[in-house]
């Protein structure tokens, strides 16, 4: 069933989840290189429009700021790429630039996927924001 309300953060998630979002949205302003239709693939206009939504939706975790299933998708999107992947995203240098372990995420990643998988559900195979 798809969700169409905004949720706050602390409807969904535990505080060490949220900032583990709010850290991987950080990594796209560095060490990550994401190219416009990459972006535009995750829900953004391009490249330069995914750097100041992140911030945005940074500032929006960090207020426990309702958010729309569509950000819920973009923001977990845009953190499961960051993380995972050394082309594009912080990959293997994730533990340098945030201190955080691989497993530690990994675990943290699954926890946040499931909660926040009735919330996104409607994006499942889709652009977020279509």
């Amino acid at each position: 069933m798809k969700s169409e309300q905004a949720v706050r953060p602390s409807e969904l998630l535990a505080e060490g989840e949220v900032r583990l979002l709010r850290r991987a949205l950080v990594e796209w302003g560095g060490p990550a290189r994401c190219s416009d239709q990459l972006a535009f693939g995750m829900g953004f206009a391009d490249a330069r429009d995914l750097l100041d939504q992140c911030g945005v939706l940074r500032d929006a975790l960090g207020g426990d700021a309702p958010l729309e299933p569509v950000e819920w998708a973009r923001i977990l999107l845009a953190a499961e790429i960051v993380f995972v992947s050394d082309l594009v995203g912080s990959g293997v240098e994730w533990r340098t630039t945030t201190g955080l372990g691989d497993e530690d995420t990994l675990r943290a990643l699954r926890t946040i996927q499931r909660k926040l998988a009735r919330t996104v559900s409607a994006y499942y195979g889709k652009r977020p924001g279509e």
